[in-house]
This record gives C-alpha cells, sequence and structure tokens, in this order.
C-alpha cells in the first residue's frame, strides 16, 4: 500500500494485477486499483478534478484528466474518507502511477492533494 497526506488529505492506493482479464500473448495487462481519500481538514471540501500519470516498463507516459472519481464529486466532512476501485490497462507487465486531485473548499479555495506513486506489477 502506498499512503501520502498533503494539504490535510490522505491518499491510500493498494494495487493488483487481474491475471483473469489479462492477456499477456497480446501485451494486454490489467490492474485494478483501489483508492481510500480522507479528509483531515477541519472544513468540508469537494474533489472536483482528478490527473493521472500513467508510466508503461518502456518509459511511455500517458496522462489522464477529468472531472471527479468514477462519476463522483464527493464531499468530505472532517474525517470522513470516499473509496473507490478502478482500472488501469497496460501493454507491459509492469508500469506505476501517481497524480493528484484538485479540491474545493466551502470558502472557494481550490488547493491540490498528491497521489502517491505505485507500481503497477505483474505477479509470476
Amino acid at each position: 500500500m502506498s499512503t501520502k497526506t498533503t494539504n490535510g488529505i490522505r491518499v491510500e492506493v493498494k494495487a493488483r494485477y487481474l491475471e483473469e482479464k489479462s492477456a499477456p500473448t497480446k501485451n494486454e495487462y490489467l490492474f485494478a486499483y483501489e483508492i481510500n481519500i480522507t479528509n483531515e481538514n477541519p472544513e468540508v471540501v469537494q474533489l472536483i478534478h482528478r490527473h493521472w500519470i500513467i508510466t508503461d516498463a518502456l518509459g511511455r507516459v500517458e496522462e489522464v484528466k477529468g472531472p471527479g472519481v468514477v462519476g463522483h464529486q464527493p464531499r468530505l466532512k472532517e474525517g470522513m474518507s470516499f473509496r473507490y476501485e478502478s482500472f488501469c490497462p497496460l501493454p507491459t507487465p509492469f508500469g506505476s502511477m501517481k497524480g493528484s486531485y484538485k479540491l474545493l473548499r466551502d470558502n472557494g479555495d481550490i488547493f491540490t492533494a498528491d497521489i502517491p506513486l505505485f507500481s503497477l506489477v505483474q505477479k509470476a
């Protein structure tokens, strides 16, 4: 598990290889990752945007940006968490992901929380 806290937002990540949904002979490797986001700030925050940087084993980089996560823009009171699972296909048996979330405070301030670097690895 990878964990990082920035600006009062704790992000925990667990990743796993999905052997049953992968096709190594076709260079198709699928990974699932579970994210838990916890607000450790005294004020309410809303996750409004995501930015992913995905790197495969050959050093190729893909960036993914968009509103919210898995169709949600959760509002989190102090101590509340939001958990979700998503997927990442790669053309190589290993790679990595990292990124950031943009969050909005009720007073209109926007700030960033880092998503820690984590590995995507096919298990032998």
